[in-house]
């Protein structure tokens, strides 16, 4: 198959970088800087014990050159979900010439925004559960190998998981997107928004017993949202999202603290979430909005409410634009409680 990837940051470069090595025509897209670092250095994937390295990359910094390289059979998406406005505006002129676009984003809306400004049959909703991180340009190392969720919704998608899997990238397809896509959700919310207000890690968060009582309240939020739209809670690739879901909706506070620790802090351990990094990078944007704050928007649009969550989304975002004192917050719990 042929796969156009747009961006070559941490899960562009996995991905791409995974096809290419398996032979498959991989044309990348993102800046300029990004592309002139990709032609001098290539690209070099950590893959557990093995150093794969990649010298002869395509990359181009406009659409109208990437498609020269043409036709495609899919698209590689995985920018943040803050950028899909600004991608769906640089894109829709080309949406005709454009291939579906396999999309790895986080959050429950980007899939929707995505075919209305790009076209029905667009859009194949996928998820990604292996952990990523990014050395520098260019180069990345799995630091756990889990695998990749695609829906089965799209014409592409059994032929796709063949490809993504012989690969090496352990996908799956799943029967409802909807179900995918929010169980990806549940294993992002954890101790995320807390993490970035408070500058905490996991394990510090769920050891503190009032914070671990109001990350189990937001997890129930999420879950009665789910319930409520008829969308069942899946295991995702190397993921037990149902045992997570089970332990945050059914058990004790006093088993459920431990689990919480053992099983979301431990499995962390000293790396921070992506809320986090955002914020501490100080770029000046916070994904939380379209995980948190969705939570709250489609829980408001079918009658059930998320104060847990709507208190995390307005704190984090009036902390990213820099009205609230972070200093405040940092490693001050009783701060954050007091906004509830």
């Amino acid at each position: 198959m042929r796969f156009l990837c747009f961006g070559a940051g941490a899960i562009g470069t996995y991905i791409g970088g995974s096809l290419a090595l398996a032979g498959q025509e991989v044309v990348f897209f993102d800046r300029p800087e990004t592309a002139d670092s990709v032609r001098k250095h290539g690209l070099t994937l950590h893959l557990g014990d093995e150093v794969r390295h990649i010298q002869s990359i395509d990359i181009c910094t406009s659409i109208d050159e990437a498609l020269t390289h043409g036709p495609f059979d899919v698209g590689i998406l995985a920018v943040k979900s803050y950028d899909t406005a600004g991608v769906i505006e640089m894109l829709k002129e080309y949406s005709v010439a454009l291939p579906p676009i396999l999309s790895f984003q986080n959050g429950v809306e980007n899939e929707a925004l995505l075919s209305r400004g790009l076209g029905q049959g667009k859009v194949i909703a996928g998820t990604l559960t292996s952990a990523v991180g990014k050395l520098q340009t260019g180069e990345i190392v799995v630091e756990k190998l889990r695998g990749i969720g695609v829906a089965s919704d799209h014409l592409l998608a059994s032929g796709l998981v063949k490809v993504l899997d012989a690969a090496g990238l352990r996908a799956q397809l799943f029967a409802d997107a909807a179900s995918m896509k929010w169980s990806k959700m549940l294993t992002n919310l954890p101790a995320n928004a807390t993490s970035a207000i408070l500058n905490m890690t996991a394990s510090e968060i769920y050891r503190n017993r009032d914070l671990c009582k109001l990350e189990i309240r937001m997890l129930r939020e999420a879950l009665a949202v789910m319930h409520t739209l008829r969308l069942s809670v899946v295991d995702l690739p190397g993921t037990p999202t149902r045992l997570l879901a089970f332990g945050a909706a059914s058990l004790p506070l006093f088993l459920a603290q431990p689990f919480m620790i053992q099983g979301i802090g431990k499995g962390r351990g000293n790396k921070m979430p992506s809320f986090h990094i955002d914020f501490h990078s100080g770029n000046g944007k916070s994904e939380v909005d379209y995980l948190n704050g969705a939570v709250v928007r489609i829980g408001k649009s079918v009658g059930v409410e998320a104060p847990v969550n709507r208190v995390l989304t307005e704190t984090l975002l009036l902390l990213t634009a820099g009205e609230l004192n972070a200093d405040e917050f940092d490693h001050h719990p009783e701060k954050l409680l007091e906004r509830f």
